[in-house]
C-alpha cells in the first residue's frame, strides 16, 4: 500500500508537512481501454505539486501500473472520516506514499 522513497518533506512554515491527494486512474495493461481502468486516490507529502504528482506516479509505477491520468489534485486539511483513508492519512504523514487502488 505505500512506498517508502524520501523523508517527509516540510511545507513553507518548516514544521508541518503538506499533505496532498492525487485523484486519477491508471492502466496496469499497454494500451487498456477506458473499461480497464483503475480508479486511485493518492495521499503523499511533499514540498509542492509538481513533487506529488512526480512521488505518486513514481508509486504507481512501482505498483504495476503503466499509465496514469489525473483529475485532480488538492491539500488535505484535517483527518478523513473514513477508516481506509485515515490508514493512508497517517502513513503519508510518516512520509510514504499511499496508493488507494480501487479495484473490482
Amino acid at each position: 500500500m505505500a512506498e517508502t522513497d524520501n523523508p517527509t518533506p516540510l511545507n513553507g512554515a518548516g514544521d508541518t508537512p503538506t499533505l496532498y491527494i492525487l485523484v486519477g486512474r491508471g492502466w496496469e495493461v499497454e494500451e487498456g481501454t477506458p473499461d480497464d481502468a483503475v480508479p486511485f486516490n493518492i495521499l503523499v507529502t511533499a514540498a509542492d505539486d509538481d513533487g506529488a504528482v512526480r512521488r505518486g506516479l513514481e508509486a504507481l509505477g512501482a505498483q504495476g501500473f503503466i499509465e496514469a491520468e489525473l483529475d485532480q489534485i488538492g491539500i488535505v486539511t484535517e483527518r478523513p472520516e473514513e477508516e481506509t483513508f485515515q490508514a493512508a492519512y497517517d502513513d503519508a504523514l510518516a512520509g510514504n506514499v499511499a496508493v488507494i487502488a480501487f479495484k473490482d
